[in-house]
């Protein structure tokens, strides 16, 4: 245990940090600081980074490697890491990203380390994972409800996932959003855009995060602002060949492949005139907080998700007709894009501040070191007979 009130605390199952991938990579390094400066010892595992250093912004980092095929990456390297925390002197409360992870759960409680399982989004509905891939992360997800003393829902309607297909309380802890107040200053001339000069796509090229959709809205409508579509498919070369169709022969739609320089890439958001944002599978997204935190208005596919992040202040579409009309309306009002934009980053100011998602992870990680768990009442949890479908989703 640790010494003191500072805790020593865990955190398993990402990429790790530096942050250069994702979500839970991003949540891992702005909590994890804050935890350190608050007197805890945070332990990050990490694998593929090209920086070697054992200490990065207060927190220790340990590297281990992984198998580099998409099926085992995650979880060679998880299981990995609990191995290396088998041997290591105990930590006070240990954090589990994914739930595709949960196999490894067991043997942490076994070594007495208390452990939170962030369960992320509704895994088994994404395209990119075959029939036996979906039927893992259900069985997973099943697992973790029942071996973890602790599961994180980052949004209010996996949290009602949760309670409603296996009856198990979730600690509900958002994702923060970053603030950009001032626009950065490089960026969108080296693509040879102008400010407030474009509509912005940021997605992976899959089917449930509607960028084909999007394409071809676009396409059907009279909009005079270019597209910007920033993406690609790791793992679905037809549904890209299909955007490329979408997109073939249209001189304002821009594909420009991946953009992973963080300062390039907050440039576009803050500088876009509207950002499209059609992910459907999952609860508070990073890519959609960006774009509220750096003021830009959002044209977003019209599920319970994105309307609750939203506080639905934005347009809401559930096919490529409704992005066309859309598209006309943004282009048509300036006005109500600067409204919008504003209200947007005021949200994202007072209801996704880092500094409360820390206080989350805190005060969870002093109750489980403390001893508070779920375990008792959910080892025998079963999942409903009842499919869930979340408040208000539209199905296309």
């Amino acid at each position: 245990m640790g010494d003191g009130e500072g805790l020593t605390i865990a955190m398993v199952g990402t990429r790790g940090i530096p942050a250069a991938y994702g979500g839970f990579e991003t949540a891992v390094e702005e909590v994890g600081r804050r935890l350190t400066e608050r007197g805890h010892r945070v332990v990050v595992y990490t694998r593929g980074s090209d920086r070697r250093e054992r200490e990065y912004l207060g927190m220790r980092i340990v590297h281990l490697p992984s198998v580099p095929i998409k099926q085992l990456e995650t979880l060679s390297h998880t299981g990995l890491s609990t191995l290396h925390l088998m041997f290591r002197p105990r930590p006070d409360a240990t954090f589990v990203f994914n739930a595709a992870n949960s196999p490894f759960l067991p043997l942490l409680r076994l070594r007495g380390a208390p452990v939170a399982l962030h369960m992320d989004g509704l895994e088994w509905r994404r395209s990119k994972w075959g029939p036996r891939g979906r039927v893992y992360y259900r069985w997973a997800e099943r697992f973790g409800v029942r071996t973890a003393d602790a599961l994180i829902a980052d949004a209010p309607g996996i949290a009602d996932y949760y309670r409603d297909q296996f009856d198990v309380p979730t600690e509900m802890i958002r994702y923060g959003a970053p603030i950009l107040d001032a626009l950065p200053a490089r960026g969108v001339s080296e693509l040879k855009l102008e400010a407030g000069g474009y509509h912005l796509v940021v997605a992976r090229f899959e089917p449930e995060n509607h960028v084909l959709e999007i394409v071809e809205g676009y396409r059907r409508s009279a909009a005079t602002l270019p597209l910007v579509v920033v993406g690609s498919a790791p793992y679905s070369a037809e549904y890209t060949r299909a955007i490329d169709r979408a997109a073939d022969g249209d001189e304002r739609i821009r594909l420009v492949g991946g953009v992973y320089d963080q300062q390039l890439l907050d440039a576009l958001y803050a500088n876009a005139a509207t950002y499209l944002h059609g992910h459907s599978v999952g609860g508070t997204n990073p890519s959609l907080l960006r774009a509220m935190g750096a003021g830009t208005a959002v044209i977003a596919y019209d599920i319970a998700f994105n309307r609750e992040v939203l506080d639905d202040r934005g347009w809401f579409f559930e096919d490529a007709s409704g992005v066309t009309a859309h598209l006309l309306a943004a282009e048509a009002d300036a006005g109500t894009l600067a409204e919008l934009g504003s209200m947007l980053r005021e949200r994202a100011r007072d209801a996704f501040r880092w500094e409360d998602v820390a206080d989350a992870y805190e005060d969870l990680a002093h109750r489980l070191a403390a001893g508070a768990t779920i375990h008792g009442s959910s080892r025998r949890a079963q999942r409903s007979a009842t499919e869930w479908e979340p408040r208000g989703e539209v199905r296309t």
